[in-house]
């Protein structure tokens, strides 16, 4: 601490007898006095924000367990009591450590400092009934809901933590109204989960279940029809095992199909309905094609990886959704 003092005088006087040397000779009242003003401030301005002892290890040591973050975190707060987050984050901590009063507390000073931050407004709501012994939502936490949904109506834990504290306090009606804007902004696992939480809560406050909405019809087929050139027939003598794959993969990307039917030799000629049900792989189907190469391959070995001895039809491209059949024939 002293050798820290005497370094900051030293820095100091040098500095100020680097820039008063001019004024030394003509104006010597001027120069002192500008050195007694520096000199002041100087010793002033230490006394505010001055702490050297920030440049000890000791004492910015790192926290070795959770106890020690929150003490870290309390003298922080209590120093420096107007910030949002770190009330949160201080909150988050005694959640953690299961002292749920305490987090409800500290969750109540973020949301005073913060109250148009939706999230911090759904947490402090959430920390409320985690604190109660019933785990209701009181009307204190249910006011919080409310802001947070005014801030953000698109806040989904808000929504849902308030339709539960109107199911918790016999507003069935009402939770259920709360819920349903949730159904287009959630996913269709969640959503068909969520919509018998919603018709629990109707048919509890005797109205009629939601019209679940209309299965979307799938995307129209790709029809194809497959032959086998005539000329080549009387030529060659097919296998019995052999198959013929008819195949549609994207033009000028991977060789891997978009979609693929599999069918015996035996049933040519034959009519393939390629469609997203035949697609290999979900992240790439026919339906999001706007255009498409199709083949069709006769395999001795039974494989759709193009081997030597097959037979191909032509390629033909084709612009989707197709408003005809597609005529491929093997060998042509």
């Amino acid at each position: 601490m002293t050798a820290f003092i005497i370094l900051a005088i030293l820095l100091t006087l040098t500095v100020l007898a680097v820039l008063l040397r001019p004024l030394w000779r003509g104006a010597r009242g001027v120069a002192v006095g500008v050195a007694v003003i520096v000199g002041v401030s100087t010793l002033l301005l230490y006394q505010l924000v001055g702490t050297p002892q920030a440049l000890d290890p000791a004492a910015v040591k790192a926290p070795e367990t959770l106890g020690d973050a929150i003490a870290q975190l309390e003298t922080e707060m209590q120093r420096n009591p107007n910030q949002a987050e770190g009330w949160r984050l201080l909150a988050q901590a005694y959640q953690r450590e299961e002292q749920s009063i305490k987090a409800r507390d500290a969750y109540a000073k973020a949301a005073e400092l913060a109250p148009g931050d939706a999230g911090i407004l759904t947490e402090a709501a959430q920390s409320r009934a985690l604190a109660d012994d019933k785990r209701l939502f009181d009307p204190q936490a249910v006011a919080l809901l409310q802001r947070a949904l005014a801030a953000d109506p698109a806040q989904q834990r808000a929504r849902w933590f308030l339709g539960i504290a109107q199911r918790q306090s016999g507003d069935n009606a009402a939770a259920a109204t709360t819920w349903e804007p949730l159904l287009s902004q959630v996913d269709a696992p969640t959503a068909a989960s969520l919509r018998k939480e919603i018709d629990a809560a109707r048919g509890d406050a005797g109205l009629p279940p939601i019209t679940a909405p209309a299965v979307q019809a799938s995307a129209p087929a790709l029809v194809v029809n497959v032959s086998l050139d005539p000329d080549l027939a009387a030529r060659v003598r097919l296998r019995g095992d052999a198959v013929v794959f008819v195949i549609a993969r994207a033009v000028g990307g991977p060789p891997m199909p978009v979609a693929a039917e599999k069918h015996a030799v035996s049933e040519l000629p034959f009519t393939a309905n390629l469609d997203d049900s035949d697609s290999p792989m979900p992240t790439m189907k026919l339906s999001q094609m706007k255009e498409v190469e199709l083949i069709a391959r006769m395999s001795a070995g039974g494989t759709a990886e193009q081997q030597e001895g097959d037979l191909e039809s032509r390629p033909v491209r084709v612009t989707l959704p197709a408003s005809k059949p597609v005529e491929l024939v093997i060998g042509q």
